[in-house]
């Protein structure tokens, strides 16, 4: 394959803001397929210059080629999006979270595997470029407690955007769920809830506010908390105190710090990344599904307990 031909589905803020970039700007590799976008699914929005269908039944009708799709969609709907893809032979690429329920993701992985093709669930901050320099301290420093304060305003990271606070959409653990993502990767021993708090909303059927506490087999103490009503500055930080100093990881996985010394300061590269990513596991025909941090909100709901707030309003 010289060419993999992608289907965006779902033309809206993350599409536009990362996925329609990172494809732009992805440089040819020698030996490596290139990629571009052959195709967008959207029932509202057009993409100048390539054909624009209002469902992927009507893509997979016609004669457009693509090899692959994103699906850029709420949660709530991609599972039947993947399914469907899936079945017409195409190459899946989930953005995060993978979907609204942990259980309807191993029928999609079984899919994938029993037709040769890529199933993709996308962690974009694990791609981050402190990420792994981090997790390479832990793998030498026994981390000895963990804080997360993930903050940030939902007016002006997802603005109008109902099907957030709608079940299925997390809520505040849309974002919070990357920071999650970050800590099964970073952190040497699998992590597990211990319990939770959460704050929804009177007219909302998803959380605003979280406060977990979560532990690894070791007993590590792990504390996050998730805000989506934070003004002013927003911050994406996780302060891991260690046998070997302070490391702090901030700006969402971009800088890291050790004892104060700046280890990783770079900019933001997260979906080059993912989809350099997607074309090596398409070239091997292999998927890429971790449900660590969804499992993690999972239990959550589960176990947390639920407190109510004022209502929400845009």
């Amino acid at each position: 394959m010289s060419m993999l031909r992608l289907a965006i589905v779902g033309l809206g803020k993350i599409a536009r803001d990362q996925h329609l970039p990172a494809v732009a700007g992805l440089p040819a590799v020698a030996g490596l397929p290139e990629i571009a976008i052959a195709a967008v699914v959207s029932r509202n929005a057009r993409l100048d210059g390539v054909p624009c269908f209002e469902t992927l039944e009507a893509l997979f009708a016609s004669d457009v080629a693509v090899d692959a799709v994103a699906l850029c969609t709420p949660p709530q709907v991609r599972r039947a999006q993947a399914a469907l893809a899936l079945a017409a032979g195409k190459h899946v690429m989930l953005e995060k979270p993978p979907g609204a329920t942990v259980g309807e993701l191993a029928p999609l992985i079984a899919s994938a595997r029993d037709n040769g093709l890529t199933l993709f669930a996308t962690w974009h901050s694990r791609f981050a470029p402190a990420v792994e320099p981090a997790r390479a301290f832990l793998a030498a420093n026994r981390p000895l407690s963990v804080k997360i304060d993930w903050r940030e305003d939902v007016r002006v990271w997802h603005p109008g955007q109902d099907w957030i606070f709608e079940a299925g959409g997390l809520g505040v653990f849309d974002p919070g769920i990357n920071a999650l993502s970050i800590l099964t990767r970073i952190l040497p021993r699998p992590v597990f809830l211990r319990g939770a708090g959460l704050a929804f909303p009177a007219n909302r059927a998803a959380p605003i506010a979280a406060e977990l506490d979560l532990a690894d087999a070791a007993g590590l103490p792990i504390r996050a908390e998730f805000d989506f009503l934070q003004t002013g500055p927003q911050s994406w930080d996780m302060r891991i105190e260690t046998e070997g100093g302070t490391l702090m990881l901030s700006a969402g996985g971009a800088k890291l710090d050790h004892d104060g010394r700046a280890l990783v300061d770079e900019a933001e590269a997260e979906y080059p990344a993912l989809y350099r990513r997607l074309i090596d596991l398409v070239g091997r025909r292999e998927s890429d599904v971790d449900l660590a941090p969804l499992q993690l909100v999972a239990d959550a709901f589960l176990l947390g307990q639920r407190r109510g707030v004022e209502a929400f309003t845009w």
